[in-house]
């Protein structure tokens, strides 16, 4: 994107909101912005009955799709029947409204929605955090509220807060046995989460990571996505790359070359923060189940009985065919489970025509549906005894089981092999790895609307739900981390004190299905573009010092409730005192301008359009 002249330099993220704002320099608190594509994974159906509310008739996005990532279904009981039948119908009915379906099977949202739909130099917005990793193709991925996501489809535009940049430098080039998922942790070791939170806290904004410098074009697009899925893991609103001769030719490769636009950042644009990284100096790393990342060999000789490779982030196309090559000829070990979900099923044909895939299935691997429950451990659990090695990185409060490693796609090559993990590096030589520039472009799975055969004034399978406003003070039951929040469930209002910023992301990936139930989240750190979910749902988001967390820690253990001032109370920006047992605290409440009045009505969801009259 070519910046006017008399514009001041700006960063990839500015550019993008800049070109599909009325106010170019983004000096608003809040801004409003077109939006160009439109992803729903989580809950679809609600997404459009808000919309529907909204006065959706059909979608102005670009492209507007649902990823139905459900593969796996129960055949017993009739209400899972039932829902099932009532999902089906309801998928089948968005169609009238212009959104396109992919069907289950086609593989994960993220790694499809990149090969298929995503764009650079566009803005899209989901329920889906996954989908960070398509900023890898240069198009800036936010998740919002369901009442924004009805006023995309509905209108094509979202209000937000204008973002800060950190700015990636990439140099070197990556040794052998050394891939995108390790220099992916590598970043997490050197503090870029601390320097997100630091410049968050600091100016009250959403912070997208931004990947640049001389070995940024060295990366596929592949490499790109992984680097880029890192973003909800460090409490980045969203991250983006560069776009350049690598993502034209991806595009390309894709049938998809009129997709293309440049984007890179203006020299002399006003990044918040620099972190320089040397490719080179990068080994195999892994991360533990605390979230602590440490050297492969720190596990050296740990026995693993699972390996799941694939998942919707941390494997590209190379990265499988490499795992094959290196595995042809070995056998499992009778004690290790290992798994192969296939991120596409661009990918799996790829595989297939290769004969990479035979290689896998040949060393006793198990082909597995791409279903959005791998990522979380409901399918396919570990029998324990272990490490659970996978590629992917774990939804937050994840089923998953313990000891956990996330690792590249090369250690857990290594793992299959002998049963224990250890570093890649130990292989002989290794492999080249000729990727096809033939790639099979046919959309079978994806379902559009052809000719209007959809029944546009078919029943909704789905129902907005009633917003809960927040009009004045509340008595709140307090609620020790996400984990508790099942056990109050119908037993009243409840506040959730959350200690780090995984369990707030679990509370924001819960809202939508909670926020009847829970009416504030209370945690030293929570990040701008989860203030916006939350406030979109009724959520008071409220900062926490240490001295008022140790506190409400002591009321959890005392059973005490918590007392929710009225949203006129709360001064902007400014914390004000709040009564607990015989002391006081000190709380924040973060929302900012439109975001105030959206946890006051309970909704984001714009009202409808008036009719217009006849004659």
């Amino acid at each position: 994107m070519r910046a006017r002249a008399g514009d001041p330099p700006r960063t990839m993220a500015q550019k993008i909101l800049a070109g599909r704002c009325s106010d170019p320099l983004l000096s608003g608190e809040m801004v409003e912005v077109k939006v160009d594509q439109i992803v729903l994974t989580r809950d679809p159906l609600r997404a459009v009955a808000e919309a529907r509310e909204a006065g959706l008739k059909k979608t102005s996005a670009e492209v507007a799709i649902v990823y139905d990532t459900m593969c796996v279904t129960a055949a017993s009981g009739r209400d899972a029947i039932a829902k099932a039948e009532e999902r089906r119908a309801g998928l089948t009915d968005v169609l009238a409204h212009g959104v396109v379906v992919a069907r289950p099977g086609v593989g994960f949202a993220a790694p499809v929605h990149l090969e298929r739909f995503a764009s650079p130099a566009r803005l899209c917005v989901t329920d889906d955090p996954r989908l960070a990793s398509v900023g890898g193709i240069g198009m800036m991925t936010l998740v919002v509220a369901p009442g924004l996501l009805a006023q995309a489809l509905a209108q094509g535009s979202i209000w937000l807060r204008p973002p800060r940049s950190v700015q990636v430098l990439l140099s070197g080039r990556t040794r052998p046995f050394v891939c995108a998922r390790d220099v992916a942790l590598e970043l997490i070791r050197r503090g870029l989460g601390e320097a997100v939170t630091r410049i968050e806290t600091q100016y009250q904004a959403p912070v997208v990571i931004e990947f640049a410098g001389p070995s940024a074009r060295l990366l596929s697009v592949g490499e790109r996505a992984v680097l880029s899925g890192l973003a909800p893991q460090l409490g980045a609103a969203g991250a983006l790359f560069t776009s350049d001769e690598r993502t034209e030719v991806f595009l390309r490769d894709q049938r998809r070359s009129k997709a293309h636009r440049a984007l890179v950042p203006d020299a002399g644009a006003p990044c918040d923060e620099v972190l320089n990284v040397d490719l080179g100096a990068v080994d195999p790393l892994f991360m533990d189940e605390a979230g602590n990342v440490r050297s492969v060999r720190d596990l050296s000789g740990k026995p693993v009985t699972q390996v799941i490779l694939g998942g919707d982030s941390g494997a590209t196309l190379r990265d499988m065919f490499a795992a094959a090559a290196l595995l042809k000829s070995k056998r499992v070990p009778a004690r290790v489970e290992f798994l192969v979900a296939v991120p596409s099923r661009q990918m799996l044909e790829v595989l297939s025509a290769s004969g990479a895939l035979t290689d896998l299935l040949a060393t006793g691997a198990r082909l597995v549906e791409p279903d959005a429950r791998v990522m979380t451990g409901e399918l396919y659990p570990s029998t324990g005894g272990g490490i659970s090695a996978r590629t992917h990185d774990l939804e937050p409060g994840a089923l998953s089981p313990k000891p956990v490693a996330v690792a590249s796609a090369e250690t857990l090559a290594y793992a299959v092999a002998n049963g224990e993990m250890g570093d890649p590096r130990s292989f002989k030589r290794p492999v080249r790895v000729t990727i096809p520039r033939v790639l099979p472009t046919d959309d079978v799975l994806v379902v559009r609307d052809r000719k209007g055969t959809s029944d546009g004034s078919k029943k909704a399978a789905a129902t907005a739900i009633a917003p809960t406003p927040w009009k004045g003070s509340s008595t709140l039951e307090l609620v020790d981390g996400p984990a508790r929040i099942g056990a109050i469930n119908g037993a009243g209002a409840s506040a959730v004190l959350c200690g780090t910023l995984d369990e707030v992301r679990e509370v924001v990936t819960r809202a939508p299905d909670i926020a009847q139930t829970v009416r504030a989240v209370l945690a030293p750190f929570i990040p701008s573009a989860s203030v916006a979910v939350l406030s979109g749902l009724g959520i008071a988001a409220i900062r926490i010092d240490a001295g008022a967390q140790k506190s409400l820690k002591e009321s959890l253990k005392a059973g005490k409730t918590f007392a929710l001032p009225a949203p006129s109370h709360f001064p902007d920006k400014e914390p004000t005192q709040v009564a607990l047992g015989a002391g006081k605290i000190a709380l924040t409440w973060l929302a900012r301008g439109a975001e105030r009045s959206w946890a006051s009505a309970g909704t984001a969801r714009p009202p409808a359009a008036p009719a217009r009259s006849r004659g």
